[in-house]
C-alpha cells in the first residue's frame, strides 16, 4: 500500500497499538462474553465463556485448499504491524477475513481495494489461515455473491470505518462483561456502535464488513447487526461451541486450518 490513506491508516494502527497496550489487562478482563449452552449430551444449560484462542482444544485439523468449498469464510493473521495492532485492539488471534469463491480464488477487502486473489498467494503471505463454513450456502447464493464481488472489485477500502474500529473495540468492552445476558450484550454493543460508528458509506468496505455484506447479498445474513461493527474476531466467535458477541442467524462450522502456528500443527499431527 503506497497511498496517503494507507500510510495514515498504518500510522493510526501503530499509535493504537501503543495506547491499547496500556489497557490490555483491563480490556482482557472486561471483554469476556458469556452465554448459556446446552447439547443433547448435556441438556442442562451450562455457563460458557467466549473463547479468544485458536488452540488444539478447538482446532488442530490441517486441511489443504482442495477441501475448500465456495462460500467458506477464511480468517487469517500475519506478523505485520497492522495485523498485530488489529489483534491487540480486538483481543483476537485473527486480523483479516476473506471469502472463498471457487477455482482457488478468494475475494477480500484490503488496503488496495476490493480484489480477488489466489489461495496460493494467501498461503504465501499469512501465518495463520483458518476456515469456517456456513451450512446453508447454495449455488444460487454463490451466484449472487459472485455478482456482488464483481460489482465491487476495484473499489476503495473503507479506511475510515476500519479506523473507527479502534475506539469502538475499546468502548464495547463494557458490554461484554462476564454474566451480561446475551440480549443485553447485543443491545449494548449495537448502541455503542450507533454512537461510535455513526452513518457510513455503503460502497466501501473493510475486510469483515465485506464478508458480511457478501453473505447478506446471497440471502444468508450472518447477523442482523450492522456489518461495520463486526471484526474478524467477531466472525471467529460465530463458530460452533463459542459465544458470539452479537446475536447471529447461523453458527459457523469449523473446517480446519490451511496454515497454522506450530502448536496446532503438532496437535494435528499427533491426532
Amino acid at each position: 500500500m503506497h497511498s496517503k490513506s494507507s500510510h495514515f491508516f498504518t500510522s493510526a494502527i501503530s499509535r493504537a497499538v501503543t495506547f491499547v497496550s496500556t489497557l490490555a489487562v483491563s480490556c482482557s478482563l472486561a471483554g469476556c462474553a458469556t452465554g448459556l449452552t446446552s447439547s443433547e449430551a448435556k441438556p442442562t444449560p451450562t455457563l460458557a465463556f467466549q473463547n479468544k484462542a485458536l488452540s488444539p482444544a478447538n482446532g488442530g485439523l490441517l486441511i489443504n485448499s482442495a477441501q475448500l468449498q465456495p462460500g467458506d469464510i477464511i480468517l487469517t493473521a500475519d506478523n505485520g504491524i497492522k495485523s498485530q495492532g488489529i489483534r491487540l485492539i480486538t483481543l483476537s488471534p485473527v486480523s483479516h477475513a476473506a471469502v472463498y469463491m471457487a477455482d482457488q480464488q478468494v475475494a477480500e477487502a484490503v488496503g488496495e481495494g476490493i480484489r480477488r486473489r489466489s489461495v496460493a498467494e494467501l498461503l504465501a503471505e499469512e501465518t495463520t489461515i483458518v476456515v469456517f463454513r456456513h451450512p446453508g450456502v447454495t449455488q444460487d447464493g454463490m451466484r449472487k455473491m459472485d455478482a456482488f464481488v464483481d460489482k465491487h472489485v476495484g473499489q476503495k477500502y473503507n479506511y475510515f470505518g476500519a479506523m473507527l474500529q479502534a475506539p469502538f473495540s475499546i468502548e464495547r468492552r463494557v458490554c461484554e462483561l462476564p454474566l451480561v445476558p446475551s440480549a443485553i450484550r447485543d443491545f449494548c454493543i449495537q448502541g455503542v456502535a450507533a454512537i461510535q460508528l455513526g452513518i457510513g458509506r455503503n460502497d466501501q468496505f473493510f475486510c469483515s464488513q465485506f464478508v458480511l455484506e457478501a453473505y447478506k447479498t446471497a440471502g444468508l445474513p450472518l447477523t442482523d447487526a450492522d456489518p461495520r461493527l463486526i471484526s474478524p474476531g467477531d466472525l471467529l466467535h460465530m463458530r460452533e461451541g463459542d459465544v458470539p458477541s452479537v446475536k447471529i442467524r447461523q453458527t459457523l462450522q469449523y473446517v480446519g486450518h490451511l496454515k497454522a502456528p506450530p502448536v496446532i500443527v503438532a496437535q494435528a499431527q499427533a491426532n
